[in-house]
């Protein structure tokens, strides 16, 4: 990426102000994942693992894809918020509304696993333990890793301004993060294809309902304040 791009994407965000909705994304993702463990931490957590999630090797090399999922969502909501404003609007509205129900499930449903003990020594065993360390088993069902990263896939899947190769790239290497999910113990199958769903219906349902435009309708109203 050479500096013309990155200029035009800096100046894209603050003139449209496209940061701010960005920013609501990332406080309501760090809500809806943090904020229910304070009136579910006591509850009943459900542990929906079967015989085939624990038939699956845990691996934990796949630690650095899960990792590498970060990056992954930076560039691709980058990337989805850079279209024109009516996508960008729908995109952005799309991942607020996922993560809202999300929230909901997490505090009717909450979910756990019991993950498995990491005997190795090597670099990867370490950092599989350290990511155990600092996350906890819950907040499970569906997977936000994956509903994420499946909207990421949304992003350039129809988007004309992305080459045919990324469009391939961003949907091989989101079915990668699924499976990396599911080798390192921090999810289960039905986490995965609970978080691949609710970002497509959410997608749908934020464009058959209006609350596409009635987001958008927010932020103009704070940029007409501002004049």
């Amino acid at each position: 990426m050479n500096c013309n791009v990155i200029k035009r994407i800096l100046s894209r965000l603050f003139r449209d102000r496209l940061y701010l909705p960005l920013l609501a994304t990332l406080a309501v993702n760090f809500f809806t994942y943090n904020a229910s463990r304070v009136w579910t931490g006591n509850r009943f957590h459900f542990d929906f693992t079967t015989t085939v999630d624990l038939a699956i090797p845990v691996l934990p090399w796949t630690t650095i894809i899960y990792l590498a999922s970060f990056l992954f969502w930076i560039i691709n909501y980058t990337i989805g918020i850079m279209q024109n404003s009516d996508k960008a609007y729908h995109f952005l509205s799309s991942d607020i509304f996922a993560k809202i129900c999300c929230l909901i499930i997490f505090t009717v449903l909450p979910t756990t696993n019991i993950r498995p003990e990491i005997t190795g020594t090597g670099i990867f065993d370490k950092l599989l333990i350290f990511i155990y360390s600092v996350d906890a088993a819950d907040n499970l069902l569906p997977s936000i890793h994956c509903l994420t990263s499946h909207f990421c896939c949304i992003a350039v899947r129809r988007n004309d301004n992305v080459p045919m190769w990324y469009k391939i790239f961003s949907h091989v290497f989101a079915i990668m993060i699924y499976i990396s999910t599911l080798t390192t113990r921090q999810h289960i199958i039905i986490d995965v294809i609970a978080g691949v769903l609710l970002a497509e219906i959410s997608y749908h349902i934020t464009a058959r309902t209006g609350f596409a435009d009635f987001y958008r309708r927010i932020y103009d109203k704070g940029r007409e304040k501002d004049v």
